[in-house]
């Protein structure tokens, strides 16, 4: 298997889903740069590869002994 087809590419909306957040949530993030890392493919066409999402999410676990 060659590297792109072991790290798919997502849509916005497909990544809401996966999420369960509004697509209109990521786009507020990809404008204040706060969530995943993302792929521009052209002017308005935006895809996600699930590794970046995946490290993402990693970074955002608050352990239970973290100060909130």
């Amino acid at each position: 298997m060659d590297a792109i087809s072991q790290d798919p590419l997502l849509t916005t909306e497909a990544l809401a889903e996966h999420l369960s957040v509004p697509p209109r949530t990521l786009e507020d993030w990809r404008r204040m740069r706060t969530g995943p890392p993302y792929v521009r493919l052209g002017r308005k066409l935006v895809r996600y590869r699930m590794s970046d999402v995946v490290a993402y999410l990693d970074a955002q676990v608050v352990r239970g002994d973290e100060a909130a």
